[in-house]
């Protein structure tokens, strides 16, 4: 029953990792909007093809899952779009208004969420005991 339970936390078995293309984009938005960390988290028992699911870390988690930074999952993830320079941009060409503001900083941010989407890897490198293992991703939604 051990090397059961030992084959069960081993992450190398996993060969596809599913995560849902909302998971990552939340997350990576809370962590730059944000002191939260938040990650994705793949729970054990380990098998060919994982889930991992929105996540935010507590004193709690010592169940053996893998947490993962979403950033792992965009190659080069782009800044995430500042309110004071949507604002300052604004000031700059005389045309700022509250609504102004609010309507270019919203754009600006489905532009950013946009940019993380076109920008998701199709594999990414899993911790383990050995060095890092490397997974397809499969995205969701």
């Amino acid at each position: 029953m051990a090397d059961d339970d030992a084959a069960a936390a081993d992450p190398t078995a996993i060969t596809v990792l599913a995560v849902t293309v909302e998971d990552v984009v939340a997350a990576l938005e809370t962590n730059w909007r944000s002191d939260r960390h938040t990650v994705l988290r793949v729970t054990p028992p380990f098998s060919g093809r994982m889930r991992a699911r929105i996540h935010r870390p507590g004193a709690a988690d010592d169940t053996g899952a893998l947490h993962l930074d979403p950033s792992t999952f965009v190659d080069d993830p782009p800044a995430y779009p500042h309110p004071d320079e949507t604002a300052d941009r604004l000031r700059e060409a005389g045309r700022y208004t509250t609504e102004r503001h609010h309507d270019r900083h919203t754009a600006a941010v489905a532009a950013w969420r946009d940019d993380v989407r076109d920008a998701l890897v199709d594999a990414v490198d899993l911790p383990t005991d050995e060095g890092p293992h490397r997974v397809d991703v499969a995205y969701l939604g």
